[in-house]
């Protein structure tokens, strides 16, 4: 049987006070003992003994299996570089696996010594989604018009060459990401966004707002509209709103599985409670992508008897003022090339690993959207803003409805109250 890797664990299950925070609940992955265990665990037996294995055919998954634990505590121990450059020289003759495996880490965690054999996989794969991943990675390491151009033209002229639906999809994801870095439209004020704020847009609903930066870094704000169209408010008659992050680890772009939030519209349709030791006890806001779903339930219209997705469905619940701003579409994209189980959920996973992360004390996910929970060395729960989110969407009128996701500029630092006012008023 395959291994599952701890990351995969992650994209699998991922799958102002409003009330009382509730310390009865209780996590025992969160114990100050089994925290400690943990990460033993992780250092000795998926990074050193996975690692210390030659790299063959049958020992790649141990190898996966590390990059995932690196990845998740951020490890970069000047040993493990030596281990890298064994992968990196490999590359050409690895699994698809293996290959998104280890370009997704080298992405996540900043390293930019491999662009060459990036470079030469990237020529030569007949992965969509290597291909793509082999390009992120390249621009991110040089950034300069020189690379931009480059990586450009070859994908332009391949990408007619991959033949499997979701790879192609991939390619096409990558050159809209591409436009977007040539053009670098950028929004001067929020205002532009007051079409999806309006009390007549998607009334009936509940909405929820997770407003973001383009550099995921930085923590958004999330606001609630209720099923009338009104704001939620705190017990102050204050609007409520909380942090969240939309950071995945990989930090790679929204439309790559365990890439960032998209940007764009998600059905919200109830709460769950996971099993999963790092998403943790807590409600979560279950969601749905376009293609994830059927084309009924996502515009909630029992009416429609169209079971193939196309893009007018979907830009059937944008204002008309928004409906060419291409950002609010990457939800659709992203699921269209195969991305799903993206959720609104707290975290479990012990903070400690990011300290000195610009998104410290907020911990990033495979993808999903993360709000912030700190927990005692009993595993007793201390602190909770996605109980708040769960209480907040239940006084809006129930998890039935959308989700929305928008950047609303490329400020650098976390996303204010004041900045997204006129928005709210």
């Amino acid at each position: 049987m395959k291994k599952i890797s701890i990351l995969s664990i992650m994209m699998l299950l991922c799958c102002h006070a409003m009330a009382q925070i509730d310390s009865s609940v209780y996590s025992k992955f969160t114990t100050a003992q089994n925290r400690i265990k943990f990460y033993s665990y992780l250092i000795k037996n998926s990074i050193t003994k996975n690692l210390s294995l030659p790299l063959n055919d049958s020992t790649e998954e141990n190898w996966e299996d590390a990059f995932s634990a690196m990845e998740l505590i951020y490890y970069k121990e000047p040993w493990t570089k030596i281990k890298l450059k064994i992968a990196a020289d490999d590359l050409r003759k690895r699994s698809m696996e293996f290959q998104r495996s280890f370009m997704e880490l080298l992405y996540a965690t900043g390293q930019k010594d491999y662009t060459q054999q990036a470079d030469d996989l990237f020529k030569n794969t007949a992965n969509g989604k290597v291909f793509a991943m082999c390009a992120e990675y390249l621009l991110k390491a040089d950034s300069s018009e020189k690379n931009k151009n480059y990586i450009y033209k070859i994908a332009a002229n391949k990408s007619n060459l991959f033949s499997n639906d979701n790879d192609s999809l991939a390619v096409v994801n990558l050159l809209k990401h591409l436009e977007k870095i040539y053009t670098n439209k950028k929004i001067t004020t929020v205002i532009f966004f007051k079409p999806l704020f309006k009390k007549s847009y998607l009334k009936g609903n509940t909405v929820v707002y997770s407003l973001q930066r383009k550099n995921r870094n930085y923590p958004g704000i999330l606001v609630i509209k209720d099923t009338a169209g009104n704001f939620v408010t705190d017990s102050n008659g204050e609007i409520f709103r909380l942090p969240q992050l939309a950071r995945s680890l990989s930090n790679m772009p929204g439309y790559l599985t365990n890439g960032n939030t998209p940007q764009g519209i998600y059905r919200l349709y109830g709460f769950d409670k996971s099993r999963n030791n790092f998403i943790g006890p807590t409600e979560n806001l279950q969601l749905t992508m376009p293609f994830e779903t059927s084309i009924r339930h996502f515009l909630k219209d029992s009416s429609i008897t169209d079971t193939t997705w196309k893009i007018n469905w979907y830009q059937k619940l944008l204002p008309g003022a928004l409906v060419n701003y291409q950002p609010l579409y990457e939800s659709y994209f992203a699921s269209s090339a195969g991305r799903t189980e993206i959720i609104a959920h707290g975290t479990a996973v012990d903070a400690e690993f990011y300290k000195g992360q610009m998104y410290y004390p907020y911990t990033p996910t495979a993808g999903c959207l993360c709000t912030k929970e700190l927990w005692n060395a009993d595993g007793r729960r201390i602190v909770s803003d996605q109980q708040k989110l769960a209480d907040a969407v239940k006084k809006a009128g129930g998890a039935d409805g959308y989700l929305i996701v928008i950047e609303i500029n490329d400020a650098q630092k976390p996303v204010s109250p004041e900045e997204i006012l006129p928005l709210l008023q």
